[in-house]
């Protein structure tokens, strides 16, 4: 990335940036991380809301315009949006036909869209989602739906766009979204990694006269390393692995040649006849295809093939006009309605400063987690895009001023559990991805345990935090060995147990439990993640620490050492630079 980019900064930066350019077409969904377009809400028809982390431009903003997406909602970079921004986006597009959502299949966004869905039902807003799993590198073809969502977004969310515009239900628009994505395979070669906002370095490296094939959009590196090929070569590795994954009879197929964010236009071109005479070789007719970036990495020097299988309603929809910035304008836009930041502004947020007890912990978790930061994004990147250390300092950052703006005392069980309450939702907003949604879990309903007893003791801890890591089991869908927080979580959670029935005071139960915690999250580095995308990469991560085991490890550390160093009793500082 170019010296023009502030990690800090970066997500404010390009979204403000955006709207400015194509404020003719898109508006910002006031107090969100979203667009909505200029022609959204529109009243009886079902709203088809897109996202995930940026860094992939055109997708997912540049894609909402008439006759593909009304709104998307951003989260940092490769990172998850929160339920949080996933919700007020909705709202702002939701026109009463209620809501599509549609969005790769990543852990983080599984969670914090689902969320948002259930926040929607509650308020008798419907929606249906579904989620894209065309990458055929992650995952076989006897268990697609763990298949993470690539290049072919673009394909799903056009048809699911499309059969909203000309006025489906809900339950046709989500259909035929799936019967997109269950016809659409993608396949992808990278020839170097991208380099995160602010890192001076690429998250991998492909020697020379090699590259990688399989690879995904979050910076991973390829499911395996080949010898460097020729135009050629490499369109018959990509189309020849697509070729027997798609469905039978198939004898056309809408062709996107994506770019990855570094790879030249005239690459592509270069590549793309070899790739047209091998499909027509195998009996299929290209339609309309297209080559250029539309869902990028960064600056990933690299390419993909998505293909997908038409039938006549898949064909009249794909063909379907639309006007977005980032695809094919094909009419000029018409009279708007007023945008969402015409409408009505986000309340004021509430800066009173408090202080407390949960304040000073958490800001001495940050000051330790923000320390290893480094180290965390260098764990991550072994398996991973690299970016839980930046996103859990994040996270904790906007923790540690809600916690302040909620204050709390250590006397009153009460005012902790709603100061935990308000750090934790914080987090998950602040962080996104899985580890926000699973950190704010965490805190949340490790406050919701202390609300109601007069005083906090190891017993009452011990059952409140057991409560909270079943919740977090629960949401992440995961359990002890799986090479997740779960794995230091847990033995902390045995250990304070331990020590509620042995009578140990608070202080001292901390110190021993942290201690556990610890130990556990080192010992994470003799597993292999199950879950996430690190578990599609064949054990890559072996050797490696879990990095939100060890950021987790971390924090209880800090807590632990605040609590015996007498935050209780002093329960008193009132800010910090670092927050």
């Amino acid at each position: 990335m170019t010296g023009l980019t502030d990690s800090a900064t970066f997500k404010d930066s390009w979204l403000d940036g955006f709207v400015a350019a194509y404020g003719r077409t898109v508006a910002r969904v006031p107090g969100a991380y979203g667009v909505v377009g200029r022609h959204a809400p529109r009243q009886g028809k079902v709203s088809v809301i897109i996202g995930g982390g940026c860094g992939h431009y055109p997708a997912f903003a540049g894609l909402v315009g008439p006759g593909l997406a009304d709104a998307a909602v951003i989260g940092d970079v490769f990172t998850s949006p929160s339920a949080e921004q996933v919700y007020r986006t909705a709202l702002a597009a939701d026109g009463g036909a209620g809501v599509l959502f549609s969005y790769g299949n990543y852990s983080g966004d599984v969670m914090h869209f689902g969320l948002a869905a259930r926040r929607l039902a509650a308020e008798g807003i419907d929606s249906r989602t579904v989620l894209v799993t065309d990458d055929i590198a992650s995952g076989s073809a006897d268990t697609p739906e763990v298949r993470r969502g690539v290049a072919g977004d673009f394909f799903v969310f056009k048809v699911a766009g499309a059969a909203a515009e000309r006025g489906e239900s809900l339950d046709s628009v989500a259909a035929l979204a799936r019967k997109a994505n269950d016809r659409t395979r993608t396949y992808g070669a990278a020839f170097g990694g991208c380099t995160l906002p602010g890192k001076s370095e690429p998250l991998f490296t492909v020697d020379p006269g090699r590259m990688e094939l399989g690879l995904g959009i979050h910076g991973e590196s390829g499911a395996r390393s080949a010898e460097a090929m020729s135009a050629e070569e490499l369109a018959a590795e990509l189309v020849d692995n697509l070729l027997t994954e798609l469905p039978a009879g198939t004898d056309r197929v809408a062709v996107l040649l994506n770019g990855l964010g570094r790879t030249k236009y005239e690459e592509m071109f270069a590549c793309y006849p070899a790739i047209e005479r091998r499909l027509r070789a195998a009996g299929l007719r290209p339609h309309r295809p297209e080559v250029g970036e539309f869902v990028t990495s960064l600056d990933m020097a690299g390419l993909s093939l998505s293909l997908l299988a038409l039938d006549d309603e898949l064909a009249e929809l794909y063909d379907a006009d639309c006007d977005t910035p980032g695809y094919r304008p094909l009419r000029p836009l018409t009279e708007h309605e007023p945008g969402p930041e015409e409408r009505g502004a986000a309340p004021a947020e509430d800066v009173t400063s408090r202080g407390g007890l949960v304040h000073e912990l958490l800001d001495r978790a940050l000051g330790d987690v923000a320390d290893a930061e480094d180290e965390l994004g260098r764990l991550d990147a072994v398996a991973g895009d690299g970016d839980h250390g930046q996103g859990i300092v994040r996270g904790l950052r906007a923790a540690v001023r809600a916690a302040d703006r909620a204050g709390s005392d250590a006397a009153d069980p009460r005012s902790i559990g709603d100061a935990l309450l308000a750090a934790g939702t914080a987090l998950a907003d602040a962080a996104g991805g899985a580890s926000g949604a699973l950190y704010g879990t965490l805190l949340s309903q490790t406050g919701a345990g202390l609300r109601e007893h007069p005083t906090v003791d190891t017993a009452v801890l011990s059952e409140a935090v057991r409560e909270a890591s079943r919740a977090v089991a629960e949401l992440g869908g995961s359990a002890r060995g799986d090479k997740t927080l779960l794995d230091a979580l847990e033995p902390f959670a045995d250990e304070l147990a331990e020590c509620s029935r042995a009578g140990t005071e608070l202080p001292n139960a901390l110190t021993a439990a942290a201690e556990v915690a610890t130990k556990a999250a080192r010992d994470t580095a003799r597993l292999t993640s199950a879950r996430g995308r690190a578990s599609r990469l064949g054990g890559h991560d072996e050797g490696t620490a879990d990095p939100g085991a060890t950021s987790l490890a971390l924090l209880l550390s800090a807590v632990a050492a605040g609590v015996s160093d007498g935050a209780c009793e002093r329960n008193r500082r009132k800010g910090n630079p670092r927050s």
